[in-house]
C-alpha cells in the first residue's frame, strides 16, 4: 500500500471526504425520521430507534480492551475505529461505539478522544469540542442539584441534611486543581450557609454514569431521583427526589440521552455517547447507543476504558448486566512499549519523550512484561468471552518483539494479529478483522462474575482476588461502617465498581506485570444509588485533574482565517 502523509490528526481529518450524516445513517438502516441533524455531518438519533430496529437480528458484540496501559495509552479508541473499518473492508458491516471527549484532557495532556492517524472519528473539531452539548448538559444538571442542596439548607433544611455529611459536590468539564476543595457560602447571610465543598470533573459526575447506564428517558428520570446528596445526622439518605430536583435535571438531560452519530475517515458509522470516568465510574460508552448499534449491522465494536481489569471488568459486570446484551469477543490491545514497561525496567511519563532504550530491540523485556498480557487475557476468559490479541504496531517496534507476543498467544490458545490501522486505516486492520470474525464463530458463554444477591464484601472480594490477583481485601473502619450502612439501607444488591489506579492490575501504580502476594486496601466506600453501584476507593483517586506545566491549551488557537490550530 502506498505510504500516506502522516500529518497531525487534525490535518488528516480535514483532508477526509465526509459523507452526509443521513447517508451514513442509511447504511445502518436508520431513516431520516429518526435523526436530529446537528449540521451536515453530525446527528442525534432519537430513542424511538431502539424499538424501530428491535426486530432485526443482533450484531456480534465486540469489546476492545487492553493490557494495563502506560500513561500514554495503548490505542484502544484507534483500534476500535480501525477494527470497525477493517471489518467493513472485508465485507462485514460494522458500527463502532466510543465515549465522548472531555475538554479537561483535551486541553490538558492526553488530547482528544477521536482516535488517531487514519483510524479516527470525524468531524474532529466537533467531536473534541462540545460535540452536541451533552457534557454541558451533564454539568448543568449536576450543578442544578448542587444549587438545590444549598438552597434547601438556606431555607430551613426540612430534610435535616447534616451539612458535614453532604456528599454531592459540584462539577466542571475543565482540569482545575484549585477547585478540588472550596468553601461555599462565604459573604453575607444572604449568600448561603458556609460549608466545605468542592468540584469534580464532569466525567466523574454520577449524572454522567446515569446517562451512560440509562435504558430510556423514564429510566433516566428514576435513576436521577435515586441520587443521594447526603445523609441526616441519623444516617438516613437524602435523595434528589426528596429535594424535588430530579424532574428539572431530567429536562436538562432529555436531549443529551439521544446518542450522537458521526463517522470514521472511511465513512464507517460511529456512535459517540457518554464519557464516564474510568476510575470512579465504569468507563464505558452508553447503553442506549449499544441498544441501537446492536441492530445496525453484523458487528458492533465498542471500547472499555483502561485495561481489562478496569473497563472490561465493568463492561462485563455492570454495563452488560444493565443492557442485557451478550458480548462475544474481546480484543485485548497490546503494544511492545507497554509490555516492555511491565518488565519494570522502564519509566514512561505522560507528556515526555519515550526513553531511548525503550525503542531498542529487546524481545527479552517483552517476554518479561508479558505476564500482564497473560493475566488480562485470563480476565476476559473468566467472563466466558473469547479473547483476541491485537498487537498495535508502532514504527519503532521490531519483528522479534512481535514474535514474542505471538508465542504467548499460541501458548494461551488465543488468536493474534498485528494491526497497522493508525497508518493504513481499515486496510491495516484486515488481519485483525479476520481474526475477530473467526473468533465470533466460537461459542460464547458470557456470565457476570457475581450475583446481585451476593453480599457487597463478597462482590468486592471476587473482583479483588479473581481479576486483580490479590490475596484478599483489607477494609478501613470507615469503609466497614459504610458497607454495613448501605446494606442496612437496602443497597446490598448494588453492583460494584472498584476505584483504583489504572497503571497496575494491583492498587499500587508502581507494581508492574501481574503482581501477586498483595492485599487490596479499601479506605472508603461510596454509593452511587442512581447509577446502581457502590464504589470502593483504593488509594488516592483524583476526581478533579490538574493541568501540567505546559498543557495542550497553550498551543490551541485560531489562525487568521478563523480555523482551529493546535488541537490533537
Amino acid at each position: 500500500m502506498a505510504t500516506r502523509p502522516m500529518g497531525s490528526a487534525l490535518d488528516i481529518a480535514r483532508a477526509a471526504h465526509l459523507t452526509p450524516i443521513s447517508d451514513v445513517a442509511a447504511t445502518m438502516g436508520i431513516g431520516e425520521d429518526l435523526l436530529e441533524p446537528y449540521g451536515r455531518y453530525v446527528a442525534k438519533i432519537k430513542l424511538d430507534a431502539i424499538a424501530a430496529l428491535s426486530n432485526r437480528p443482533p450484531a456480534v458484540y465486540v469489546v476492545v480492551t487492553a493490557v494495563t496501559p502506560t500513561p500514554l495509552g495503548e490505542g484502544k479508541t484507534t483500534t476500535t475505529l480501525g477494527l470497525a473499518q477493517g471489518l467493513n473492508a472485508i465485507g462485514r458491516r460494522a458500527t463502532a461505539a466510543i465515549r465522548q471527549s472531555s475538554m479537561g484532557p483535551t486541553f490538558g495532556i492526553k488530547g482528544g478522544a477521536a482516535g488517531g492517524g487514519y483510524s479516527q472519528a470525524v468531524p474532529f473539531e466537533a467531536l473534541n469540542l462540545h460535540l452536541t452539548g451533552d457534557m454541558h448538559a451533564v454539568t448543568a444538571a449536576h450543578n442544578q442539584l448542587a444549587a438545590m442542596v444549598d438552597n434547601h439548607l438556606y431555607h430551613g433544611n426540612e430534610r435535616e441534611l447534616a451539612p458535614d455529611n453532604i456528599t454531592w459536590r459540584r462539577a466542571l468539564d475543565i482540569n482545575d486543581r484549585a477547585l478540588r476543595n472550596v468553601v461555599l457560602g462565604l459573604g453575607s447571610g444572604e449568600d448561603g450557609i458556609p460549608r466545605q465543598g468542592g468540584f469534580d470533573i464532569t466525567a466523574a459526575s454520577e449524572v454522567m454514569a446515569v446517562l451512560a447506564l440509562s435504558t430510556s428517558l423514564r429510566d433516566m428520570r428514576e435513576r436521577l431521583g435515586r441520587i443521594i446528596v447526603g445523609f441526616t445526622k441519623k444516617g438516613e439518605p437524602v435523595t434528589a427526589e426528596d429535594l424535588k430536583a430530579a424532574g428539572a435535571m431530567t429536562v436538562i438531560m432529555r436531549d443529551a440521552l439521544k446518542p450522537n452519530l458521526l463517522q470514521t475517515l472511511e465513512n464507517t458509522p460511529v456512535l459517540v455517547h457518554a464519557g464516564p470516568f474510568g476510575n470512579i465510574a465504569h468507563g464505558n460508552s452508553s447503553v442506549v447507543a449499544d441498544l441501537i448499534g446492536i441492530h445496525t449491522g453484523e458487528f458492533l465494536v465498542t471500547e472499555a476504558g483502561f485495561g481489562a481489569d478496569m473497563g472490561a471488568e465493568r463492561f462485563f459486570n455492570i454495563k452488560s448486566r444493565v443492557s442485557g446484551l451478550t458480548p462475544t469477543v474481546a480484543v485485548v490491545v497490546a503494544t511492545v512499549r507497554a509490555l516492555k514497561a511491565h518488565s519494570g525496567r522502564y519509566k514512561i511519563v505522560a507528556g515526555k519523550a519515550l526513553p531511548p532504550e525503550l525503542l531498542a530491540e529487546n524481545p527479552d523485556d517483552v517476554a518479561l512484561g508479558a505476564a500482564n498480557l497473560r493475566k488480562q487475557v485470563e480476565n476476559v476468559r473468566m467472563h466466558g468471552v473469547t479473547p483476541v490479541i491485537a498487537i498495535n504496531a508502532f514504527p519503532e517496534d521490531h519483528e522479534s518483539e512481535y514474535e514474542v507476543i505471538r508465542s504467548v498467544a499460541r501458548e494461551l490458545g488465543v488468536r493474534c494479529a498485528v494491526t497497522r490501522h493508525f497508518v493504513e486505516g481499515g486496510a491495516g486492520a484486515v488481519d485483525l478483522a479476520h481474526a475477530v470474525a473467526e473468533a465470533a464463530t466460537d461459542a460464547s458463554h458470557y456470565a457476570p462474575l457475581y450475583a446481585s444477591s451476593d453480599a457487597l464484601r463478597d462482590k468486592i472480594s471476587t473482583i479483588a482476588t479473581r481479576v486483580y490477583g490479590a490475596e484478599g481485601v483489607d477494609y478501613s473502619s470507615a469503609a466497614e461502617k459504610r458497607l454495613t450502612l448501605f446494606e442496612r439501607l437496602g443497597y446490598g444488591d448494588a453492583m460494584v465498581c472498584i476505584a483504583k489506579t489504572h497503571l497496575s492490575i494491583s492498587s499500587d501504580p508502581s507494581l508492574r506485570g501481574a503482581p501477586t502476594g498483595w492485599r487490596l486496601p479499601v479506605r472508603e466506600v461510596r454509593l452511587s444509588a442512581g447509577a446502581g453501584f457502590i464504589y470502593a476507593i483504593c488509594g488516592d483517586m483524583r476526581t478533579m485533574p490538574g493541568l501540567g506545566s505546559h498543557p495542550a491549551a497553550e498551543a490551541i488557537d485560531i489562525d487568521s482565517d478563523g480555523n482551529i490550530v493546535g488541537l490533537y
